[in-house]
């Protein structure tokens, strides 16, 4: 039987890593865990996380900002360790450097965040597309949207820059899974959780933490994407919870 691939961004810390280590828990799982540092002891670290029966690990590099490590990506996963196929895709990889209000906010500030958390997605959906299509499972492309970028449930902080990057990749979301039938694409709402973004967002914020730990997050995160249909997810906003939510 052919082996489930799932490839996930930013996946040496926070969330990525916690969801690295649930799909390669399972049989029969060749994770690829993408980053910008495969040398780095937190990359390296990957490789003895527990596995499932006939289950592995790929580190490769990614970048986020690069346009070009997206494509460079999937040429080595193809031609280096035979990957010819795709049936999972997050993308993870994100930046929340400042909270300014819109009345401060610095375009150089904008620009970089679209840059990193929204550019970086599209790019990343253009290099694995081939090889999603070649999945028969049901292929899921999933990025990582955050309750920031909503706009009927805008929480009330200052957040010009992540923020509206977030929104932006929920409309590609939804585009996404509009424009590909055979692709159930759909953002995932993580939760505002203690990663090293989260709880740096939560202090810049004035709170003491975050609302939920990485493990909660990613253990509904981890159960969305593995019972996702198009029918139930495609084109929505889906909660760790399970629960689709308004935009």
């Amino acid at each position: 039987m052919a082996s489930k691939v799932v490839l996930i961004t930013g996946a040496n810390r926070g969330f990525g890593r916690a969801l690295v280590e649930r799909f390669l828990a399972l049989p029969n799982h060749t994770v690829i865990a993408a980053n910008r540092s495969p040398e780095h002891p937190t990359s390296q670290t990957l490789a003895e996380l527990p596995k499932g029966k006939d289950s592995r690990v790929i580190v490769v590099k990614y970048d986020a900002a690069v346009e070009q490590d997206a494509f460079d990506a999937v040429k080595e996963i193809e031609e280096k360790h035979g990957i010819d196929h795709l049936d999972i895709v997050v993308p993870n990889a994100a930046i929340a450097k400042s909270f300014p209000f819109v009345r401060e906010v610095k375009r150089a500030d904008i620009r970089e965040h679209v840059e990193v958390n929204v550019l970086s997605v599209i790019s990343l959906y253009q290099a694995t597309r081939d090889l999603l299509q070649k999945s028969l499972k049901g292929p899921i492309f999933a990025p990582m949207g955050s309750l920031g970028g909503t706009l009927g449930r805008q929480p009330n902080i200052p957040s010009a820059s992540y923020g509206p990057s977030k929104a932006m990749v929920s409309w590609y979301g939804i585009r996404i899974n509009t424009e590909d039938e055979w692709l159930n694409a759909f953002v995932l709402d993580p939760g505002w959780a203690g990663t090293d973004m989260g709880t740096a967002a939560a202090k810049a914020l004035g709170a003491e933490s975050a609302m939920i730990t990485v493990d909660e997050a990613m253990d509904g995160v981890f159960k969305v994407l593995t019972t996702a249909t198009k029918e139930k997810c495609g084109g929505k906003f889906m909660s760790y919870t399970g629960e689709a939510e308004i935009w």
